[in-house]
């Protein structure tokens, strides 16, 4: 190779390297298949159909489940579940997975992650922490490093499904977006069916991809908010532990036919 060449070859090389720094100016490093970090945000694996369950059979087989077995949950599945949480459904207007009053959008999404509760990879798991969701970027913001399961556990009353859970989410409101529009209504009404849409896609999604989960409303205002770091115009709503269920639960469409038809003979 002569020196022109290879002096054209290095220069190219340190071109490329220089337009990637600039392009990634804090860095960007891979943990596994589809775990990318770039400035200390998990870039999710990007929504896509991932079950092949039905709308119809998911309601049928949405239940409250509070027993988990402890294995992991997959995090291309979480993304999912987060997209379908409150991740953005339309791009030209910033629409997002549930209705909202004025599309005010108040709600906030913490991940409560324990230690090897997310698989990322064949024996890769993610960091056990406190992760804030960003649904525009679809991506994990670190907020807290460490396993909080067991201080959530404590805020929630002891729970001890919050504890053992793999994950939890955390949804918290920030009234002020709605209420400024709507005043009162917004606090006492809009903003709380907001929440309890945002928990169904959580139940069914969860549902179809095979997990279990419930919704806990019983815990310590302060108290969970001092353990996920949360904003101060941030107020707890929800904690919702996800989870491989110890036990699944089975209803057949037929068995809910006989119920109806059993109905209507009494009549």
């Amino acid at each position: 190779m002569s020196k022109h060449i290879l002096a054209s070859f290095l220069l190219t090389l340190a071109i490329i390297a220089y337009l990637f720094i600039i392009a990634y100016p804090q860095g960007l490093r891979q943990t596994g298949y589809g775990v990318s970090i770039a400035g200390g945000e998990v870039l999710l694996p990007l929504p896509k159909p991932v079950s092949n369950m039905s709308i119809e059979e998911t309601i049928l087989l949405r239940r409250s489940i509070r027993e988990y077995t402890g294995e992991p949950l997959d995090l291309e599945r979480l993304a999912v579940i987060l997209w379908a949480a409150y991740g953005v459904t339309e791009p030209r207007l910033g629409f997002r997975s549930v209705p909202s009053a004025g599309a005010t959008y108040p709600l906030e999404l913490y991940v409560v992650v324990g230690a090897r509760g997310v698989l990322a990879g064949s024996g890769v798991f993610l960091d056990p922490g406190v992760y804030k969701y960003d649904p525009h970027k679809h991506v994990l913001r670190l907020v807290k490093s460490g396993d909080f399961r067991e201080e959530l556990a404590r805020a929630a009353l002891e729970q001890p499904w919050v504890e053992k859970a793999p994950v939890s989410i955390v949804v918290f409101a920030v009234f002020e977006r709605t209420t400024r529009i709507y005043g009162e209504r917004g606090r006492v009404r809009y903003v709380p069916m907001e929440v309890g849409h945002l928990g169904q896609n959580v139940y069914l999604v969860a549902t179809a991809l095979g997990y279990g989960c419930v919704v806990v409303g019983a815990f310590y205002d302060d108290q969970v908010k001092l353990v996920v770091g949360a904003g101060v115009d941030e107020e707890p709503m929800y904690i919702i532990p996800i989870g491989v269920p110890a036990q699944r639960h089975y209803t057949s469409f037929e068995d809910v036919w006989e119920y109806i038809l059993s109905a209507r003979s009494r009549n």
